[in-house]
């Protein structure tokens, strides 16, 4: 089963509840996750690009790579300003990176790394400072904190969906 590209998914805020610390624990779970999954992948496999599309050493570097986005889009919020700020949407950082060519537990290092900074940032936050918003760009939608982090986790899900799929293809 193949998913949807994530450039053609759509999202929808509407919820009331706070379910923030649900998100939160989402985020936590994504380095174990990835963990757990590149343990059971072959070495071979993990600069394998099937389909001329990112391996999944690349598919980990863009999720380190998009890390400092996350960062300053809760900034953003938090700033008040009107807009998120924009994403590269050639991905041009990731294609460039050459993250075929780095250790595969530096890469997991520095996505853990990474991701600890963006939660230790979420712990400090108020339930009022969960509510704030801005536009996103791309999607033209109003975007709360709780709202960024849970597109944010359904967009790790997006890659670690894609290494599976890898995985099992190759």
């Amino acid at each position: 089963m193949q998913q949807i590209k994530w450039f053609e998914r759509k999202f929808e805020f509407s919820f009331q509840q706070n379910i923030f610390p649900s998100i939160i624990e989402r985020l936590d779970g994504t380095f174990i996750r990835l963990k757990t999954k590149i343990e059971q992948i072959p070495s071979e496999l993990l600069e394998v690009k099937l389909d001329g599309k990112w391996s999944i050493k690349e598919n980990i570097g863009h999720l380190i790579d998009l890390e400092p986005l996350w960062q300053g889009r809760l900034d953003d919020i938090l700033e008040n300003k009107e807009y998120l700020r924009t994403a590269d949407l050639e991905n041009k950082k990731t294609d460039l990176a050459l993250h075929n060519k780095t250790d595969i537990n530096n890469l997991l290092s520095q996505f853990q790394n990474l991701r600890k900074v963006t939660l230790n940032k979420l712990d400090e936050l108020t339930e009022q400072d969960v509510y704030k918003t801005a536009l996103h760009p791309r999607l033209k939608k109003p975007m709360r904190t709780m709202d960024l982090f849970l597109f944010v986790a359904e967009h790790d899900d997006h890659h670690l969906a894609r290494m599976t799929e890898i995985k099992r293809t190759t």
